[in-house]
């Protein structure tokens, strides 16, 4: 494979700045649940975008931010080690909500010191401006620190994609594929499942219960048109047991019917989803509990 170039990118930036939404635009299929929710991000996310002469791996990464738990430093952690060594790293910086404070906080600690083959802003969603008023962002961007492209975009909407796929895939050094061409991402696939069951919990349950949900996939059985996932989705406390079951019952069921739909889509079979629901008391800041639940 004469020619061919294959390397890695590491997607990094404040929280809710749309960093998965944009690692699934660019890969071109869902490999990374979004929510309006800061913080949905918990693991590092491989996406794979393999074209005829080149191949990005796509890091999507929690969202870099002052930890108060200590879940909220392993995060950080995984934010550190994704950007590390990368042929490219991509800064993704919020045009709607402004660039500021948070964005220069990531990029004095991750973005400045990375060492990264090529740094890129990415301006996203700028499907919320006027255009008079993307100018100041990116010249707000550009104050931020060194970068070899300043790239706005809309990941929501298509706008500049196709500019920053060129981009990335010409600063990707020669070598071969590192993934084989069918290959959208490396996840195992009980985390694809855990993560899809916690996307429609999220979205589902009320304010504050979000951060406090885990979803562990404990047993995935297939049969002939049939696969049974058994999950649990893990809480901190009583109280919020009770918002995840809801009344009757009601909201786990419309966590399951949604989060079952999806899954038949990835999986290309019926579905039967069993779904239970566990109190962990405070395991975000209980370093067993984590380690658990395979942080």
């Amino acid at each position: 494979m004469t020619g061919f170039r294959s390397g890695m990118a590491a997607v990094v930036g404040r929280p809710n700045v749309g960093k998965s939404t944009l690692v699934n635009a660019l890969v071109g299929q869902k490999v990374a649940i979004v929510s309006d929710k800061a913080q949905t991000t918990r693991r590092g996310v491989r996406g794979v975008l393999t074209t005829q002469d080149a191949q990005v791996v796509f890091v999507d990464t929690p969202g870099f931010h002052k930890p108060r738990t200590e879940l909220g430093v392993r995060l950080n952690e995984l934010v550190s080690d994704a950007a590390r060594g990368v042929d490219a790293l991509l800064h993704v910086v919020d045009a709607g909500a402004g660039v500021g404070r948070g964005d220069a906080f990531v990029y004095g600690r991750q973005v400045g010191p990375a060492g990264a083959g090529a740094r890129l802003c990415v301006v996203n969603k700028i499907d919320r401006l006027g255009h008079h008023d993307l100018v100041p962002q990116l010249a707000a961007a550009a104050k931020l620190g060194h970068y070899d492209e300043i790239v706005p975009v809309s990941a929501r909407d298509g706008t500049g994609l196709d500019e920053l796929r060129e981009l990335v895939l010409a600063r990707m050094p020669e070598g071969p594929a590192l993934y084989p061409d069918e290959v959208v991402t490396d996840q195992p696939l009980e985390d694809r499942l855990a993560e899809l069951v916690r996307e429609k919990a999220i979205a589902i349950a009320r304010e504050e219960v979000p951060h406090s949900i885990a979803v562990l996939v404990e047993e995935v059985e297939r049969e002939e048109g049939l696969t049974r996932v058994h999950a649990t989705l893990v809480v901190e406390r009583d109280s919020q047991k009770g918002i995840v079951i809801g009344k009757g019952g009601e909201t786990l069921k419309t966590i399951g019917t949604r989060a079952r739909e999806e899954i038949e889509v990835l999986l290309g079979t019926k579905v039967f989803l069993d779904l239970r629901v566990k109190v962990l008391k405070e395991w975000q800041r209980d370093p067993k509990a984590l380690n658990r639940l395979g942080f």
